[in-house]
């Protein structure tokens, strides 16, 4: 080997050395000042309202402030897109969810990144069941008067959804599908919109999460079910999907906490502590919950386990979306 080519190995392997020891520096000060956290929806929803609940503990534990930065359009995946490009130093994270790391895949033949690949995955904050909600002098008194009414009116009913890819947009995607329904579907920029829409009559019915449709109930909207197999705690007067008669309808709206790939481990591993302490606390356990919120338990905690449900969460999508012929540009 030349002396030339020896050299050059040298500092090749130096430069690579400092860089590694720059990192880890870092890495060991973080966080030495303000986190970001990318909401890629209005203020409102499930996935806001639980980014900031965890937020406000997490800022406690990593003793700097982690500021919530809405972002929305496109389904979610503007914010997604921001997050995935920001530098990958851990003080730019993203409260993704179904939507923007499952659905999206199928919907968007161009999305500008790979959920399962382009994020770090810190980890799953919760999950709350779907609501079948309609404007409130929708001509159905429960579930099998609305299927029945949707059935033989849909080509005169407007559905609101929360964007194209979005959990409301997907969920009412399955929605549809069970029912052999294809009512004119109306876009909001998020879903508190979305409801707000539904409360003025401008839409006749609509999927939205517990978190959002639930304080509307029973003053402003109607709800004819909750997607889980049991009762929810914020709505005990409300059946659930397996009561009223519709038991393959069961979409939960996910989220968790995402940073852009290659994001240091030690940095990582920082947020899942502090995410882990924060599920732990039983002020924001019983902030969740009374949203009608299911905190993963322990072994479903963490990079890993959220990696997995992202990847099954795209199979399961797919299809659904392929049958519904849905694609957005």
């Amino acid at each position: 080997m030349s002396f030339q080519r020896r050299r050059l190995l040298q500092l090749a392997a130096s430069a690579f050395a400092l860089a590694v020891t720059a990192q880890s520096a870092a890495a060991q000060s973080y966080p030495a000042r303000t986190v970001t956290l990318i909401v890629p929806f209005p203020p409102g929803g499930s996935t806001d309202v639980a980014a900031r609940i965890v937020a406000d503990h997490m800022s406690k534990s990593l003793g700097q402030q982690v500021v919530i930065q809405n972002v929305s359009g496109a389904g979610g995946t503007t914010g997604s897109t921001r997050a995935m490009r920001a530098d990958p130093d851990g003080y730019t994270i993203l409260m993704g969810q179904m939507g923007t790391h499952a659905a999206s895949v199928s919907l968007y033949p161009n999305l500008a990144y790979k959920p399962a690949e382009d994020f770090a995955p810190i980890g799953m904050v919760a999950s709350f069941p779907f609501v079948i909600a309609t404007k409130k002098d929708f001509p159905a008194n429960n579930l099998k008067e609305f299927i029945a009414y949707v059935k033989a009116n849909d080509t005169k009913l407007n559905q609101g959804h929360a964007g194209v890819g979005s959990m409301f947009f997907t969920s009412c995607l399955l929605l549809n599908s069970l029912m052999g329904t294809k009512p004119t579907l109306v876009p909001f920029s998020g879903g508190a919109p979305a409801v707000n829409a539904l409360i003025a009559g401008q839409t006749d019915f609509m999927c939205a999460d517990v978190v959002t449709g639930a304080p509307q109930y029973p003053d402003r909207i109607k709800i004819f079910a909750v997607t889980s197999p049991k009762r929810n705690a914020t709505l005990p007067n409300v059946p659930s999907v397996v009561e009223a008669g519709l038991p393959d309808f069961q979409p939960t709206a996910w989220n968790g906490l995402f940073a852009p790939k290659n994001t240091p481990k030690p940095v990582i591993d920082r947020l899942v502590v502090a995410l882990d302490r924060a599920l732990d606390d039983p002020e924001t356990r019983k902030r969740l919950g009374v949203l009608g919120g299911d905190i993963p338990e322990k072994s479903a905690r963490g990079p890993a386990p959220f990696h997995a449900l992202v990847k099954s969460e795209i199979a399961r999508w797919a299809p659904i979306i392929k049958a519904a012929n849905v694609k957005i540009n």
